[in-house]
């Protein structure tokens, strides 16, 4: 069987919709086959298409009856004899929509995508909160940052909430620095001195790690950029540095995608 997927979405409710060429009907019986890259663990469902003609065919598959764990499963249609891995023409990418799928609390995130080869797979993910980066800049002696609030359950609204963003350095949590943020809904603004930076603690050089407090929140809130659909944000995003006082400031990802300030060196 030949097939290509159109269209690829998983929605709020953790269902994959997709949407296919095929050169002949769907049969009976037909399944997709999940497979996980690293472990090679398989999941099967059987398809029951939503719509079903010559040359195309709808199905819907809900994601959370599945039992799919963190990592990268690559899809296949199997029918009695071989699989057919299954090319896709979908990127799979809407920020907005991401966004979207984002306000809601979860365990685990799954986005439907299409690899670098051409094909269908999805990513799942575990959904702890975060606070996700959208801009990183330096003004007027000031480290800033905005983004939104992820898998928190706050509503996308105007209603305000106290919050203040936190660095500490990596080796020694007791070497910080506080500010008031902003937080409207599930935007986010917040800024801190970079002289504050330096003066906390004058004799540490290497990475701070920034984190959001956020009023409503048990626990704080790493900064990391984890919903649009970069990876390896280590390796393909590069920031400007700057120099405060001779001590040179660059804003970077660690290889989970959280970000970092990184003075010195």
């Amino acid at each position: 069987m030949r097939v290509l997927v159109t269209d690829a979405e998983v929605n709020m409710a953790d269902v994959l919709s997709l949407r296919m060429a095929i050169d002949e009907p769907l049969a009976d019986g037909t399944e997709l086959v999940l497979r996980h890259r690293a472990t090679g663990d398989e999941r099967r469902v059987e398809l029951e298409p939503t719509r079903r003609e010559a040359d195309k065919a709808e199905v819907a598959v809900a994601l959370d009856r599945l039992s799919l764990t963190p990592g990268r499963w690559d899809a296949y249609l199997q029918k009695n004899g071989p699989r057919t891995r299954m090319p896709s023409i979908d990127p799979g990418f809407s920020l907005d929509r991401l966004d979207a799928y984002a306000l809601r609390q979860r365990e685990l995130a799954y986005r439907a995508y299409r690899t670098r080869t051409g094909y269908l797979a999805l990513k799942i993910s575990e959904a702890d909160p975060v606070a996700d980066v959208r801009a990183v800049w330096f003004r007027e002696g000031r480290f800033e940052v905005t983004g939104l609030l992820a898998y928190t359950g706050f509503d996308d609204d105007d209603s305000r909430r106290r919050a203040r963003i936190e660095l500490r350095h990596a080796d020694d949590p007791e070497a910080s620095v506080t500010a008031l943020a902003t937080v409207r809904g599930v935007r986010f603004h917040a800024a801190l001195s970079l002289c504050d930076v330096i003066a906390a603690a004058p004799d540490y050089e290497g990475l701070w790690e920034p984190r959001l407090l956020v009023e409503g929140l048990d626990d704080p809130l790493p900064l990391g950029a984890r919903i649009d659909d970069v990876d390896g944000r280590r390796r393909r995003v590069h920031y400007p540095a700057t120099t405060v006082d001779g001590v040179r400031i660059r804003p970077c990802y660690t290889a989970d995608d959280e970000l970092r300030l990184e003075v010195g060196g």
